[in-house]
C-alpha cells in the first residue's frame, strides 16, 4: 500500500518539482573538519557508499533518540504516562539495553542525539556514549547545548561547566569574539565527553517581541548584529573539534506559536526575508557551516500554502539550495514536534521531507515505522535510490570529516 496521499504529494511538489531534479543530478561537494587545502578524495566516499545495502542506507538518513531504538518503552511507561515526547523523560533511559541492540541490527542509525533526561553525570555519559559507538550505523552523538536554557549538560548541577545566560545577553555586548568564546567553551566540555554534533547555534533573528520559542535563545532582533556572533560561535565550535548547524530555516524569529505544539507561521515575504533572516543563515552558509536544521513553520507568502518548511521543496530546494547556494546537509527539527505530527501521518512526514530535499530525519514519532516507510518508497518508486544515495554521500563525508 503507498503510504503518500496524493494531497500531501501536491503539496510538497508544487513549485519545487524541477529543483529537485535539478538537485538529484548534481554533484554537491562540503566542507569538512578537515584541512580545507587537503580535501577528501571523492572516490572514498563512493567506494564506502557501493558496498552500501539499501537498509544501511536508509538508516544513515536517521538521528534518533535512544528511545526510538526500544520498542517495548511504550509498553512499561509508568502510570499516566501517554508515551507523547514530553513524556518520555519519565521513563530516563540512560543506558543501551538488549531490545535497544536487537532493534538496531535490523534499523542501522546514523544518529543519536541525547536529552537531558538521558544524563544522569560524567560517569553514566561515558558508558553510555562507549554503548552507543558500538551500535550499527556508526552513530554520531547529538546534543542541543545552545548554552542559555537549551543546555542538557551546563544546566545538569553534576557536571561542573561554564555556564552562559543567553545568546541574546552575548549578542547584547556587541562583541563578536564572545560568542566565539561561548561556542569555544561549550565545544570543549562537548567534544571531552563524547559529543560530534551540537544543534547550535541558533540563527534565527528575534524580530516578534511575542516570539514564545526563540526570545533569548536568538543572539539579536538585529540580522547584522547576529550574523558575526552566529559565524564566531561555529568558529568557536569548530577550533574545540565539534561540528556546529545552525537553525532554524527559513527563519523561526518571526512567528508567535511554538512548533513543539502545534501550527506556526511567518507572514513575511521572501524579499523580506532576504533583509532580516536569510542574512544570518546566509553568513553561515558562506562560512561553510555542515548542516541546516530546517523549521516546522509554513511561509504562506512564499510558498503559497500552509505546507512545512520541513516540507517545502520550495524552500529547502528553489530556495536554499538554489538561490542561497547551500551544498551541505539539511537536517528537520525534531519530526515529533506538533506542528508535524497534528497535520500529517509518519509516513508522510518522513517520506515527504526527504522528496522536499531533507538529508537527515532527525526524532520521527515512530522511528521503526519510519524507516520502514522510507524503505517501501523506495521498493514502490515514490523515493529513487539515486536520491538516497545524493544524501548519503553529503552524511558519509561529513562522517569521515569527524572520524578523521
Amino acid at each position: 500500500m503507498n503510504v503518500y496521499t496524493n494531497t500531501t504529494m501536491k503539496k510538497i511538489l508544487i513549485g519545487g518539482l524541477a529543483a529537485t531534479l535539478v538537485c538529484c543530478i548534481t554533484v554537491f561537494t562540503s566542507c569538512s573538519n578537515d584541512d580545507e587545502s587537503a580535501p577528501l578524495p571523492k572516490d572514498v566516499v563512493e567506494e564506502q557508499l557501493q558496498k552500501m545495502t539499501l537498509r544501511e542506507k536508509v538508516g544513515q538518513l536517521f538521528y534518533v533518540r535512544p528511545e526510538c531504538l526500544d520498542t517495548t518503552i511504550h509498553f512499561n511507561l509508568p502510570s499516566g504516562i501517554d508515551g507523547s515526547a514530553d513524556d518520555i523523560k519519565a521513563i530516563k533511559l540512560q543506558a543501551v539495553n538488549a531490545t535497544m541492540k536487537g532493534v538496531n541490527e535490523k534499523y542501522p542509525v546514523g544518529g543519536i542525539i541525547l536529552y537531558a533526561h538521558n544524563i544522569e553525570d560524567e560517569a553514566q555519559l561515558t558508558t553510555f556514549i562507549s554503548q552507543i559507538r558500538a551500535l550499527k550505523g556508526s552513530p554520531l552523538l547529538c546534543i542541543d547545548e545552545e548554552g542559555g536554557r537549551v543546555a542538557r549538560i551546563a544546566n545538569n548541577a553534576n557536571f561542573d561547566v561554564e555556564k552562559f545566560e543567553s545568546m541574546g545577553a552575548i549578542g547584547a555586548t556587541g562583541d563578536a569574539q564572545n560568542a566565539y568564546h561561548c561556542g569555544n567553551a561549550i565545544g570543549a566540555y562537548l567534544r571531552r565527553y563524547g559529543f560530534d554534533i551540537d544543534f547550535a547555534p541558533v540563527a534565527d533573528v528575534n524580530t516578534n517581541p511575542e516570539n514564545i520559542v526563540i526570545g533569548a535563545r536568538a543572539f539579536s532582533d538585529d540580522p547584522q548584529v547576529a550574523a558575526p556572533m552566529v559565524t564566531n560561535y561555529l568558529q568557536g565550535l569548530k577550533d574545540a573539534g565539534v561540528t556546529g548547524c545552525i537553525k532554524h530555516f527559513p527563519g523561526h524569529g518571526d512567528t508567535k506559536a511554538d512548533t513543539h505544539y502545534g501550527y506556526a507561521q511567518s507572514m513575511k515575504t521572501w524579499e523580506e526575508m532576504k533583509d532580516c533572516e536569510m542574512v544570518t543563515f546566509k553568513a553561515g552558509i558562506q562560512w561553510g557551516v555542515q548542516l541546516i536544521m530546517t523549521a516546522h513553520i509554513a511561509t504562506p507568502n512564499v510558498t503559497g500554502s500552509d505546507i512545512p518548511a520541513t516540507m517545502s521543496s520550495f524552500i529547502l530546494q528553489d530556495k536554499l539550495r538554489g538561490e542561497l547556494g547551500y551544498q551541505n546537509i539539511v537536517i528537520t527539527d525534531a519530526m515529533e514536534m506538533e506542528a508535524i505530527t497534528q497535520q500529517y501521518s509518519n509516513a508522510e512526514t518522513t517520506v515527504g521531507c526527504i522528496l522536499a530535499g531533507v538529508d537527515i530525519v532527525l526524532g520521527p514519532q515512530n522511528f521503526v515505522e519510519a524507516f520502514d516507510a522510507v524503505m517501501d518508497a523506495v521498493q514502490q518508486g515514490t523515493i529513487s535510490e539515486a536520491r538516497i544515495d545524493q544524501s548519503v554521500r553529503r552524511i558519509l563525508k561529513l562522517k569521515r570529516g569527524i572520524y578523521k
